[in-house]
């Protein structure tokens, strides 16, 4: 096991340093930069720049370097925990990042608690009662649920609540209370509007774990231990506990690796439909205006996330399961 870990940890180091260099060359590929957009924002105001202004922004954002040494010095800003500048925002993007995380973490855990707690139960119950009306009745929900995509549930959600009660739940706080200090009235304030984002992104994700855990469970359900098990009259709720459903746990374990960096980017087309304070709304900004520190710090923060998901879901899995280390070993 100790191998195992080591191994995976040492390739974790040049893999860093290729999705440095991915990133940053993939933000490059856009015609034009920043400042070009910039420009082209100034001249449909009808404002004009002279040759002479636009060569000092140019000089002055570090746009007139060649594109390998603004990548070094962005890694060197990124090992000092820098990350650079953010030209849309005018400040710097670990105080952007940081100003949205908090929101970011808070409905992305809460979602996958969502997720969690109702696929789960409901996946297990389903494998176990194969064909029953409970089956049939969440299976044809888990197709919904995969077919419809997460902005368009909020939509149709978020319209159902209007008809029904009046309400329009957008944002995560009132707006008596969006640039107002913090206190007990604006916690209330956001406790009151964040079930709705953080229920709309937790069903976007249980239909899948549903259907997925159903059929790893169905599958496990189906082999000879399974069945050795029962006729030597182990009982069932501690046959399924004991073997099926922890095997069956894999995929949940397997997506870890995605799991992380979902929880900060915490869904872009979801935020921008309820207009949520979080990273992903920045980012689909950042990108579209060409603000390349900033799109490239958070793409590099979501590489390296997934990469850590990723270590963290192997040793799971390996743990779990060690048939999977002896076969890295082979």
């Amino acid at each position: 096991m100790a191998g195992y870990f080591f191994r995976r940890l040492v390739i974790l180091v040049p893999m860093f340093f290729m999705i440095s260099i991915v990133t940053f060359f993939l933000i490059q590929l856009p015609p034009g930069d920043y400042l070009s957009t910039y420009i082209l924002q100034l001249e449909a105001s009808g404002t004009r720049l002279s040759a002479a202004e636009i060569e000092n922004l140019s000089r002055m954002y570090g746009l007139d370097q060649p594109v390998y040494i603004q990548y070094l010095k962005w890694m060197k800003s990124v090992f000092q925990l820098n990350f650079g500048w953010s030209f849309q925002w005018q400040k710097p993007v670990i105080e952007l990042i940081m100003e949205r995380l908090p929101m970011t973490l808070l409905i992305s855990v809460s979602s996958l608690l969502v997720v969690w707690i109702l696929a789960i139960p409901i996946a297990i119950a389903s494998a176990t009662n194969q064909y029953s009306l409970f089956d049939y009745v969440f299976t044809f929900m888990g197709f919904v649920g995969l077919a419809m995509p997460a902005f368009l549930l909020a939509l149709a959600m978020g319209w159902v609540l209007y008809l029904t009660t009046g309400l329009t739940i957008t944002g995560l706080f009132s707006a008596n209370y969006v640039n107002a200090p913090w206190s007990m009235a604006k916690v209330l304030d956001l406790l009151s509007n964040i079930w709705f984002p953080i229920l709309i992104v937790g069903l976007s994700g249980t239909a899948g774990l549903i259907r997925t855990l159903r059929a790893t469970l169905l599958d496990e359900l189906r082999k000879p231990y399974v069945t050795t098990a029962r006729a030597k009259g182990l009982a069932e709720t501690r046959l399924l506990i004991k073997y099926p459903i922890r095997i069956a746990m894999n995929p949940i374990f397997s997506t870890i690796g995605w799991l992380l960096p979902e929880l900060i980017n915490g869904g872009v087309i979801v935020g921008i439909v309820l207009n949520l304070q979080t990273i992903g709304p920045v980012l689909l900004r950042a990108t579209l205006n060409q603000d390349m520190y900033l799109a490239g710090s958070i793409l590099l923060i979501l590489g390296v996330l997934t990469m850590i998901g990723t270590f963290i879901s192997d040793i799971l899995l390996a743990w779990l399961d060690p048939r999977i280390r002896y076969e890295a070993k082979s």
